[in-house]
């Protein structure tokens, strides 16, 4: 374990030892400033040793692993988890918007000239993604004083990846190519038969089925499937959605990194101008040759050069959490058509969302909260410590 320092000016120096901090905040020549990761800061003027420090990103659509390495020693490890809940949560927000046009509502002014997006612009839930790389690198940076930058970025081919056959034209002439739309095509692999009782209905009115929501899933041939009118109202009024899975996997993730990673680069590139760039292939071979388990934080090592450097022992997990609520209503209208309020009070007996907290010796989130004075206490990793514990 190390203790992370930041000189009098606030500039990162190398960490030191457990024992060394204990010296310096005795003395009254540090102080804390951060307790996780804990940091000091000195209280006195010092030039400060540094050594070359290596910093490996390893990118991802949902874990980031970051590593930063001497030759010879782990300094700090982490593991990322991003947001995966800004699609789904602007699908909501947009079915809202929509649903109250048709409710007589006070007049709203209109607005044309707010619809055209910007050059460069990228969806929200993409840029999210960008901006949080660049954000964790600039944190690693506030710790320890990175001299060496490398990032690892790919490009994936969807196509490819659907059919490792596909050459030339076939690039232009997909799979839905001489149909109509997509659920003329749906009906046509599927054998205009239905695939949850194979025709046993004998009901001839055929449906084209999400089998995620449409929200997050889309209208992909991937996520549709042929069901009778029968079997379709059957599962549907039953809850049965979660008995059916997508015959292959979503290539969203692998689309979203071919978008990102330049975005990453040239973000970091105007910052850090010694940033560098590497590519999976390497990064595992060198994973490989050094017989290292599979891992984002080890694929960070690798990528930072110093495979065989020696861990710290302590890994750091972060998540990122949406900071505000904005939606002021619960979908759900109570008797009389009246609207229950869906936010809480900020702060509630001076807790508030995400705030770290100690129940019982042991240390916790709050990932809810009652205006009465009851929390939902929980580990960063999702695990429940306690669904109702009072302020007291």
């Amino acid at each position: 374990m190390f203790v992370y320092v930041i000189n009098k000016h606030g500039n990162p120096l190398m960490p030191c030892s457990p024992r060394k901090a204990r010296i310096l905040l005795k003395n009254k020549k540090a102080k804390v400033v951060k307790r996780t990761p804990f940091t000091i800061q000195l209280l006195y003027g010092s030039s400060g040793y540094k050594q070359p420090i290596s910093l490996g990103v390893d990118t991802g659509t949902k874990h980031v692993g970051l590593s930063a390495t001497t030759k010879n020693q782990v300094l700090l490890e982490a593991e990322v988890q991003l947001r995966t809940d800004i699609q789904e949560l602007l699908a909501t927000r947009r079915q809202f918007r929509r649903s109250r046009r048709n409710r007589n509502t006070r007049y709203r002014k209109a607005r044309f000239l707010n619809r055209k997006k910007p050059n460069g612009w990228l969806a929200p839930s993409t840029q999210h993604k960008v901006d949080s790389h660049i954000k964790l690198v600039k944190w690693v940076h506030s710790l320890l004083p990175i001299t060496h930058i490398t990032v690892e970025v790919a490009q994936f081919d969807t196509q490819k990846i659907k059919n490792p056959d596909i050459q030339g034209a076939a690039y232009q002439q997909g799979e839905q190519l001489g149909f109509w739309n997509v659920r003329e095509y749906v009906l046509y692999r599927d054998g205009h038969t239905c695939q949850w009782c194979k025709g046993k209905s004998k009901d001839p009115v055929l449906n084209v089925h999400h089998i995620e929501s449409r929200k997050t899933g889309g209208d992909s041939p991937s996520n549709l499937m042929t069901l009778c009118k029968t079997c379709h109202d059957m599962i549907h009024r039953e809850g049965l959605e979660h008995e059916i899975q997508r015959r292959f996997s979503s290539l969203k993730d692998a689309s979203h990194m071919t978008v990102m990673r330049w975005f990453i680069w040239n973000g970091l590139k105007k910052v850090y101008p010694h940033a560098n760039i590497t590519y999976g292939y390497i990064t595992k071979c060198i994973r490989i040759a050094n017989g290292l388990p599979k891992s984002h934080m080890v694929d960070a090592r690798c990528i930072s050069g110093n495979p065989l450097a020696k861990p710290s022992g302590t890994v750091y997990l972060l998540k990122f959490v949406r900071k505000n609520n904005r939606q002021l209503h619960k979908a759900t209208i109570l008797k009389g058509g009246k609207r229950k309020s869906n936010k809480a009070p900020r702060f509630v007996k001076g807790f508030q969302l995400f705030d770290k907290v100690v129940y019982e010796g042991k240390e916790c989130f709050i990932f809810g909260r009652r205006s009465s004075g009851y929390f939902d206490l929980r580990l960063l990793d999702g695990t429940k410590v306690h669904a109702s514990a009072s302020w007291k």
